[in-house]
């Protein structure tokens, strides 16, 4: 599903039992009765919202709204818009100067360092000499020196040895591989619309599944799921607008969604959203009214190289770019360091249960099924 912390507000989510029920304490009758008063005499134009005491199983079922055949197409449709041959590699802090940073791409060994005024380089990620793993080298004026051998590889590559197109986004790294993406290159990636940096938080968190970059697509185009896959961080969601029809028109194909992102078991941030698809590989979630609105949570798939089982991984990329303007949360700014573990600590706990879901749709479809 999808996750951004309200903007001025970082409070624990509600504990659930196994059942995903509400838990209560002791005497939770009167504290029930009070509750409904205070949930009745509460402003409105809050931010906060009062949320209603119903067990999980007595949510209104959104099975019938989960058309397969709605999803289905929406990510056909996903898979037509180009993406330039550009993947997300990495967040842009896991790669320093101090040290390469090595990860596969469909199945390519590659390696990115950064030179002294930051600049990004991403190469493959053997020795061209006897393939030593160039994440292990050293970094010597700007250029990588071979453990083994000490063979210099720079910049500007060497005959069988050519570096990547590479982009760095500010939050993200992106590679641009012609021959995986088999489509017309492009100069730079398609960066999704974000907030200014300067008035938003940002963190980025990685995972990888045991399927393809669809099954993750196919996963975040499904909304409907949310409260009740995740109820330890979603409430009343409903579906306000789908993309029905086979052929929808670009401004027209995302999903509009009505949400309560909870705060703690009684109180949540009622918001709507949108989730759209910029590309073949990348979903995109943004506020469109309530708190944090123009927040942004990204999720991009990547290809990686088939595990030991022979089967897929992909890494899934997320970045959440939190913006509000409320004066709190320019406060929140200053401590973004002591943020972002706390949101990429949520973000990673509901991935969690969507990779279940991605592992699984992976499995049917592997099965034929």
């Amino acid at each position: 599903m999808f996750h951004i912390e309200p903007a001025a507000y970082t409070g624990g989510t509600a504990a659930f039992g196994h059942n995903g029920n509400v838990g209560t304490s002791n005497g939770s009758g009167n504290l029930m009765v009070a509750l409904e008063g205070l949930r009745k005499r509460w402003p409105k134009n809050l931010p906060l919202q009062p949320l209603p005491s119903v067990a999980w199983a007595k949510q209104e079922p959104t099975w019938k709204g989960a058309n397969p055949q709605v999803i289905e197409s929406a990510l056909k449709r996903a898979k037509t818009r180009p993406s330039g041959n550009w993947f997300v590699f990495a967040a842009s802090r896991d790669i320093g100067t101090d040290k390469p940073f090595g990860r596969h791409i469909g199945g390519t060994e590659l390696v990115a360092w950064r030179d002294e005024n930051r600049g990004i380089h991403i190469a493959p990620g053997a020795c061209p000499h006897l393939g030593a793993p160039l994440d292990k080298a050293k970094i010597e004026c700007d250029t990588l020196i071979c453990l083994w051998h000490g063979m210099p590889l720079g910049p500007k590559g060497r005959p069988g040895w050519r570096p990547f197109p590479a982009f760095d986004d500010g939050i993200l790294v992106w590679v641009r591989m012609d021959d995986l993406g088999g489509e017309e290159p492009t100069p730079v990636p398609i960066v999704p619309i974000r907030p200014p940096a300067d008035t938003s938080v940002d963190a980025v968190v990685t995972l990888t599944g045991i399927c393809e970059p669809d099954d993750v697509v196919a996963n975040r185009l499904d909304p409907w799921h949310g409260a009740w896959f995740h109820p330890y961080s979603f409430a009343r969601l409903k579906v306000i607008e789908a993309p029905t029809d086979i052929d929808v028109p670009d401004e027209d194909d995302r999903f509009i969604v009505d949400v309560t992102f909870r705060v703690s078991r009684g109180i949540g941030v009622p918001v709507r959203a949108e989730f759209v698809c910029p590309g073949p590989r990348t979903i995109v979630m943004r506020i469109l009214e309530g708190e944090g609105a123009g927040s942004v949570v990204e999720t991009h798939a990547t290809p990686m190289a088939p595990g030991p089982d022979g089967k897929p991984r992909t890494a899934v990329i997320e970045a959440t770019v939190a913006s509000s303007d409320r004066p709190g949360f320019r406060m929140a700014r200053k401590v973004a360091p002591l943020l972002r573990p706390a949101m990429g600590w949520t973000a990673a706990r509901l991935w969690k249960d969507d990779l279940d879901y991605a592992e699984r749709r992976y499995e049917l479809r592997s099965k034929g099924l």
